[in-house]
């Protein structure tokens, strides 16, 4: 008989799961390309959503066809989301009191591909810095989600192994980036940006609102992985 998963770790991704930050950064790449006489579509801003800093820049230096270089694109992406941010920050409804319940109940950690400084800046205007037992930094690793990188890392900080421990994803890098790295895969995709059927399939659970986040939703979660991937 193969023996039940307990979950031991919850590990979240910031941008659209915690932070309805897609649009601010969509809005942001729309921008950037409008003042240069291009356009930035929706197709483009699905590529670039859930990479690391370096990724996303190449997809917008090669999907505008521009000429300015790497570190010139993120600089000024980077001061156009801050702006934004320093606004209105957009939490999600139910991210503070989802964040709340797993660090109260499994170990507890954020694994971003954003840009550290804007990972920074989101977790002090959040409060969440004082709540996470760790924080790992895309631009600490070469390989952006879908890569599992980030997700790898964050389970070693926290000391578990994959089959016990549940990310929250929002894209669909993000999910097959949980799923590369053989974790319990919950979908909490932006309001603007939902999932296609093959990448919900991937997942483990699915929730419109992070409202629904509950003790036995991650139950539900891990059962279906167990139901699916046993032993």
């Amino acid at each position: 008989m193969s023996s039940r998963i307990a979950v031991e770790a919850v590990i979240f991704d910031m941008d659209g799961v915690l932070v309805d930050s897609e649009v601010y950064w969509h809005r942001s790449r729309e921008e950037f390309a409008r003042d240069r006489g291009k356009v930035w579509t929706d197709a483009d801003q699905r590529l670039a959503m859930g990479r690391n800093t370096v990724e996303w820049a190449r997809v917008m230096q090669e999907h505008l066809a521009l000429t300015e270089s790497l570190d010139a694109i993120m600089a000024e992406m980077k001061r156009r989301v801050m702006a934004h941010y320093d606004e209105h920050l957009p939490v999600r409804p139910g991210a503070i009191e989802a964040v709340k319940l797993a660090a109260a109940n499994y170990r507890c950690a954020l694994a971003s591909g954003s840009p550290t400084e804007i990972i920074v800046h989101v977790m002090e205007l959040s409060g969440l810095d004082k709540i996470f037992e760790a924080i790992v930094f895309g631009d600490d690793y070469p390989n952006g989600k879908p890569a599992p990188d980030v997700y790898l890392a964050a389970m070693q900080r926290l000391g578990v192994t994959p089959n016990v421990s549940l990310g929250i994803e929002d894209s669909s890098n993000g999910i097959r980036a949980l799923k590369a790295a053989g974790m319990i895969a919950i979908a909490a995709p932006s309001p603007g940006f939902p999932l296609a059927p093959d990448v919900l399939a991937l997942c483990d659970a699915h929730i419109e609102s992070l409202e629904g986040f509950t003790l036995d939703l991650i139950a539900r979660a891990a059962e279906h992985r167990n139901a699916n991937y046993p032993g």
